[in-house]
């Protein structure tokens, strides 16, 4: 069967960038500091906006804050927020900009504290991927216990745009929850497999 003909889940629908999302990079587990640093920004910005749209900007969202680099975003002051908040290519929203400068230098204290931003996220989960069975997309939930005490932690220690429904979303994307859909060709994929995500 190619790829084209499996089935997937019903979120993936027929765009080809959310496809590949779906089919390389969603649910599978990933312990790499800056990338969980990247998604963590991106969930953020996708506030009141849909994935595919964080999707499409992700690009420039890298060139723009410098790869997701948290020592160099940390250390942006006022005339960056100010030249990204013109940049056309990223969601030109003050507070997201902001918090993800904040967000940075929360990050670093983290790193510093406990020596694994990894370690830090994956302990709301034990350090081992949940393992869903769900049959529909409405089963699917949009926060849990796990991603409430993510989010609450976070929140304690001056993360922002970090609430409970983002937390999940970043559980999903980063493989700390397997909540591809029972019928989708990934679940048993990923439920069987110990590979952690690349830089794409």
């Amino acid at each position: 069967m190619t790829q084209d003909a499996q089935t997937r889940c019903a979120w993936a629908g027929a765009d080809a960038l959310y496809r590949q999302y779906h089919d390389t990079e969603w649910g599978v587990p990933l312990y790499d500091d800056q990338r969980l640093f990247e998604f963590l920004i991106l969930e953020g910005a996708q506030a009141g906006l849909s994935w595919i749209t964080i999707l499409r900007k992700r690009e420039n969202y890298r060139a723009a804050f410098d790869h997701f680099d948290p020592s160099r975003i940390a250390a942006y002051g006022t005339d960056k927020i100010e030249s990204l908040l013109l940049n056309p290519g990223i969601v030109r929203n003050r507070l997201k900009v902001q918090s993800t400068v904040s967000n940075a230098q929360q990050f670093l204290r983290i790193r510093d504290e406990t020596g694994s931003f990894s370690q830090f996220l994956w302990q709301f989960v034990d350090g081992q991927p949940r393992q869903n069975e769900w049959r529909h997309p409405a089963e699917v939930p949009a926060s849990t216990p796990e991603s409430d005490s993510m989010s609450r932690e976070l929140k304690r220690r001056g993360f922002k745009f970090v609430g409970t429904t983002i937390c999940y979303a970043l559980m999903q994307a980063t493989g700390m929850v397997n909540d591809h859909t029972a019928d989708c060709f990934r679940h048993e994929e990923l439920k069987h497999s110990r590979l952690t995500a690349l830089r794409p």
